[in-house]
């Protein structure tokens, strides 16, 4: 598919933005088109889903195959990832859970080969994909972190865990005391729940835009170079060896912002 191809430079890029939607009868414009909160965007839901399989049960074969000898390749990078990672938690977290370095590695390497897939030129998947299907104007997102849905459903997911775990590791009685005491005292109680509240709220929001924010501008910016046909690679080549830091830092903020988001709910104030 390209510009050329039928659709004009406009037609294009909505192209290659739009995710391949599902939803109820009720949910659908005058046109067709799914609106609204009951929306699955299949793509996102696809690729995320099979990156996450393919990538954690090749580290599972891994671990399963770990030796104390000489080390194979494979296994020699998954401990430096892993120990990467734990050094991180280490260094940052200073309560006590078995569950911050386990939850660091899954977001760090999960978000990264979602991010990766930014790498893959951005015409290559979905012709494969409209071959495969016949229709050549499907609409397919190969990139799952430009899909706001996604760092949506992540960020409230680490959100909802560092509630759990500030519960968990206060006990009720000194969470709610931490709320409506800090940082003014008992005397501005509304005060300081509202600012809680502020705070709470600020944390899922800035996690998921800081990360959907760079990885759809970096989309953007790899489709308007395909639209210069052959006089691309110029372009595109130094862009995508610079991505490759931008994918990788943004798997890293990812993960250390739920470090430090763990880190305050487990502190006591």
């Amino acid at each position: 598919m390209s510009a050329e191809g039928g659709l004009t430079t406009t037609g294009y890029i909505q192209h290659h933005l739009t995710n391949l939607a599902v939803c109820s009868d009720a949910a659908k414009d005058a046109a067709g088109h799914c609106h609204g909160f009951w929306t699955f965007h299949l793509d996102t839901l696809l690729v995320s889903g099979v990156l996450g399989l393919v990538v954690f049960g090749l580290m599972a074969m891994l671990a399963s195959k770990a030796t104390a000898g000489i080390p194979s390749g494979g296994q020699n990078f998954v401990e430096m990832v892993v120990g990467l990672v734990d050094q991180q938690v280490r260094d940052t977290f200073h309560g006590k859970s078995a569950l911050v370095t386990p939850l660091a590695i899954t977001i760090f390497v999960w978000v990264f080969v979602m991010n990766a897939m930014d790498l893959i030129p951005v015409d290559f998947l979905p012709f494969i994909a409209q071959k495969v299907t016949g229709n050549e104007h499907l609409p397919f997102k190969f990139v799952p972190t430009t899909d706001p849905n996604l760092t949506f459903g992540m960020s409230i997911s680490v959100f909802l865990i560092s509630l759990f775990m500030g519960l968990k590791v206060k006990g009720l009685g000194h969470f709610m005391h931490e709320v409506f005491t800090v940082p003014f005292g008992a005397k501005l109680a509304p005060v300081n729940f509202l600012f809680r509240v502020v705070e709470e709220v600020a944390r899922p929001i800035s996690l998921s835009l800081r990360l959907f924010g760079n990885m759809y501008a970096g989309e953007m910016v790899f489709i308007l170079i395909a639209l210069l046909g052959l006089y691309q690679l110029p372009l595109a080549l130094p862009w995508e060896l610079f991505h490759i830091l931008i994918i990788t830092l943004q798997a890293f903020v990812f993960m250390m912002l739920t470090i430090v988001y763990m880190s305050m709910a487990a502190e006591s104030h």
